[in-house]
């Protein structure tokens, strides 16, 4: 058995002593809240902490991009949303490299989706370039069967002129760019793929 001294009742907390501890806790929680979370996350900075730290930006650049997302997935067209034939009914096979350049424009305040079909693990290498003007752009995938409130993303950026780098696919699915032009005037982006994808469109 273990020798063990119950301390005194002197010696614990007394009620005040833990309400006031409580009370100094919830207070700096609130003020994290405030200062740290709400803008970082919402882009609501009601004591303007967020906007001095960097923050406020950040969390504006993530509602935005969630709300154009969750806008364009309504608009997406429906046969996204099934499996596809090829891949419900054949096995998994070997998919040959191949390189591709898209070119599209953006009215001032027009969002465009271009996509590629990859199965899990595939290596794809890119870049895209603003002429123009700048965008905001969300990079994310679907898996051949989507489920309602998924989302998977590889990045996303707001009043960016440009991207390059490399992204191993999550899933079988699609994956792919999405872009908004917030700027006043028309801009054309050029996108440049290679990499082992059966096919890639435009599907907004």
């Amino acid at each position: 058995m273990f020798n063990s001294q119950i301390p005194d009742i002197s010696e614990l907390p007394t009620s005040r002593q833990l309400v006031r501890s409580t009370l100094i806790a919830l207070m700096g929680a609130g003020a994290l809240l405030v200062t740290v979370v709400l803008p970082s996350e919402y882009g609501i900075d009601p004591t303007g902490a967020g906007r001095i730290l960097g923050l406020t930006e950040m969390g504006e650049i993530k509602m935005q991009l969630a709300e154009e997302a969750a806008a364009d997935l309504v608009s997406e067209p429906q046969f996204d949303d099934m499996p596809s034939v090829e891949a419900a009914s054949t096995p998994p096979m070997a998919v040959a490299n191949r390189s591709d350049r898209k070119e599209i424009t953006l009215a001032p305040g027009e969002g465009a989706e271009i996509k590629l079909s990859a199965r899990k693990g595939v290596s794809i290498t890119y870049s895209w370039s603003v002429s123009g003007g700048a965008v905001n752009y969300d990079t994310h995938g679907d898996p051949s069967v989507k489920r309602r409130g998924f989302y998977h993303g590889y990045g996303k950026g707001k009043a960016s002129v440009g991207q390059k780098g490399a992204i191993v696919t999550a899933f079988d699915g699609t994956h792919g760019w999405f872009w908004r032009n917030r700027s006043e005037r028309s801009v054309i982006i050029t996108l440049q793929t290679s990499g082992a994808y059966t096919d890639i469109r435009r599907v907004v």
